[in-house]
């Protein structure tokens, strides 16, 4: 039974491909902003778990029986403040120079929904400290990766450009992706889902 992917992330489209992991992918076609405004009251950590198990059970109700995996990151600097993906280049570069020289927490969160119930869960977290970044870099940066960057919460793509942000990285590289890749692996096999 292929795995239902609740995303259009190309970045965990291409960690769930390379790791062998047949899958197909469903947008979830959640409004994301309504669903942070109920949401509001959850940290930074308990949104992004929360998120994603709502992206995997509404693809769920779409597509029936099977598997569906749910996804979603959220960035916490280090005051509290939420970052979301931008809406501008302006925006952009306002979120890179707030996260210059300071740490924030990156989350990324999975779901496995089946039936409509979820069966597991896992919540990772990357600390990511930011170097300090000078206005022209900024610019610079962006003139580089903008627009590709306007659908990543921190404006980094971790990938590319954006290791050239960071001065210290500690966690796991597909946790910062967007997926905690191992421990998922790790319950598919547990599942059937993969050959143990």
């Amino acid at each position: 039974m292929t795995l239902i992917l609740a995303s259009s992330s190309a970045s965990r489209r291409a960690m769930l491909a390379a790791a062998g992991i047949a899958h197909e992918a469903v947008s979830p076609q959640v409004d994301e902003d309504a669903a942070k405004a109920s949401l509001s009251h959850l940290s930074a950590r308990d949104l992004a778990d929360a998120l994603a198990e709502l992206k995997a059970a509404k693809v769920a109700r779409l597509v029936g029986a099977g598997l569906v995996l749910g996804c979603d990151s959220t960035v916490a600097l280090a005051d509290g403040t939420l970052l979301d993906k931008p809406e501008s280049r302006e925006q952009a570069a306002a979120h890179l120079r707030a996260m210059s020289g300071t740490t924030h927490d990156l989350y990324s969160a999975a779901v496995l929904v089946r039936d409509g119930q979820p069966v597991w869960r896992q919540v990772d977290r990357a600390r990511m400290t930011v170097r300090p970044l000078s206005d022209a870099f900024v610019e610079d940066y962006l003139d580089a990766e903008w627009p590709a960057v306007s659908g990543c919460v921190g404006c980094y793509r971790i990938e590319a450009r954006g290791i050239q942000l960071f001065a210290r990285i500690e966690g796991s590289h597909f946790t910062i992706l967007g997926l905690p890749l191992l421990p998922l692996v790790a319950q598919l096999r547990l599942l059937g889902h993969l050959p143990s």
